[in-house]
């Protein structure tokens, strides 16, 4: 449903109220993993303590620390970017399910990890964005609305490099949280699938027949239908109606054939 306005004053203020909403948690996020590297390098803990070793009890914790701990500034400022950007995109077109998303992906993520990658620790939040870009990625194919399909392709074009990062036996390179990061972020866009957005429900929308939402026409349906002759009778009924419309509302008549004296 298409909200109202007032004016464009009311309009142009939601957006702006909607759009800073939108960064609110990606700039909280980026800010506290920070922290957590600040204190870990200063405090001169091993990030490792805290990542997800696969398949022992205790590297179950790494479900929930692991995205938040870095091995390096390096491995923090390449995540820190994406994170925020990815996020925030989430957040600002997808509000109904973004943050549901979001933690299907961290959790998920971190499961999948636990449960099926190499017996190594694993660390980081790349995971997490490599679902967000799989989340909006598959949003364009599985909503099909115009807009999500314009984002698809933009985290395509901007973001299509990391996918070198699922190749498997990479020295270093946790390969398998950016691979089932991947995967979740897949199965949350399939899973939201149905949830639209408002503004995905609008009358352009080309595939609003298949979802039951009856559409809207700038022309007639049967207006090729038509021959030119009827549509010109049409055009003429519309005017004299018009225009006696127009004369009744400046010269009401006296009375009419109903009316007694």
């Amino acid at each position: 449903m298409r909200a109202n306005f007032d004016s464009e004053t009311d309009s142009l203020e939601l957006t702006q109220r909607h759009f800073s909403d939108s960064l609110r948690f990606p700039l909280a996020a980026v800010v506290f993993i920070w922290l957590v590297h600040f204190y870990l390098t200063f405090a001169d803990v091993d990030p490792g303590w805290y990542g997800i070793m696969p398949r022992e009890v205790w590297g179950l914790r790494g479900i929930v620390t692991a995205p938040l701990v870095h091995g390096s500034w390096e491995h923090l400022l390449s995540n820190t970017f994406p994170l925020f950007v990815l996020s925030a995109l989430s957040l600002y077109f997808y509000r109904k399910v973004a943050m549901r998303a979001f933690w299907m992906i961290y959790f998920g993520t971190g499961i999948s990890v636990w449960l099926l990658a190499r017996s190594v620790l694993h660390i980081g939040a790349s995971g997490v964005v490599y679902g967000l870009v799989a989340f909006i990625f598959w949003n364009g194919i599985f909503r099909r609305s115009l807009r999500s399909i314009i984002l698809a392709l933009i985290v395509m074009v901007f973001y299509s490099g990391m996918f070198l990062g699922i190749l498997p036996d990479q020295e270093g390179i946790s390969w398998e949280s950016h691979l089932l990061g991947s995967l979740v972020g897949i199965f949350a866009s399939f899973w939201f699938k149905g949830e639209l957005e408002d503004d995905e429900l609008e009358k352009h929308d080309p595939f609003a027949d298949e979802r039951g939402v009856e559409k809207e026409y700038f022309l007639p349906r049967d207006i090729f239908e038509k021959t030119k002759t009827q549509r010109a009778l049409e055009e003429e009924e519309e005017e004299a109606r018009r225009r006696q419309e127009q004369n009744d509302r400046f010269f009401p008549p006296f009375w009419n054939q109903n009316s007694t004296w």
